[in-house]
């Protein structure tokens, strides 16, 4: 079993702003509490092929995250797919970005979550801890960002 879950936020930063921040994967600290350490392979800007990999809690357990970026199209949308082996996985995820005027950005953040073995089991909880948490998820994007 596969689903999706999204979030939305309205940031007060013009469209550039808010794509480089996200684009700089190791930011993710500062909106998602679950990242507890973060890095980047390459070093340098982030492209296609750059990979971010990530040490996170969830449901109590530390887990180790691998994910490549797939596109990146400039200041509008970020796509990535987990290339980790873990029980539950982000197949697929991205950032869509839309410019709403002078100095403001509608973000759109989406992961399709598959579940791997036991996973299977687990993916229906994951969804749901996600779309619960998704509004403030969304804020806490926002929040990040407007304080960067």
């Amino acid at each position: 079993m596969a689903g999706r879950f999204e979030a939305t936020a309205e940031i007060n930063r013009p469209v550039e702003d808010v794509f480089a921040f996200l684009a700089e994967g190791t930011n993710d600290p500062a909106f998602s509490p679950r990242v507890q350490a973060i890095t980047k392979t390459p070093q340098g800007p982030t492209a296609v092929g750059t990979v971010f990999t990530s040490t996170v809690r969830d449901a109590g357990m530390r887990t180790g995250r691998r994910f490549r970026i797939t596109e990146l199209e400039a200041p509008h949308r970020i796509r990535w797919t987990e290339i980790s082996k873990n029980a539950v996985t982000a197949d697929e995820g991205g950032y869509d970005l839309e410019s709403t005027g002078p100095g403001t950005t509608r973000v759109r953040i989406f992961n399709v979550l598959e579940g791997h073995g036991i996973g299977k089991l687990l993916v229906g909880l994951a969804l749901s801890a996600a779309r619960k948490d998704a509004p403030a998820f969304g804020q806490r994007i926002k929040a990040a960002v407007e304080t960067s």
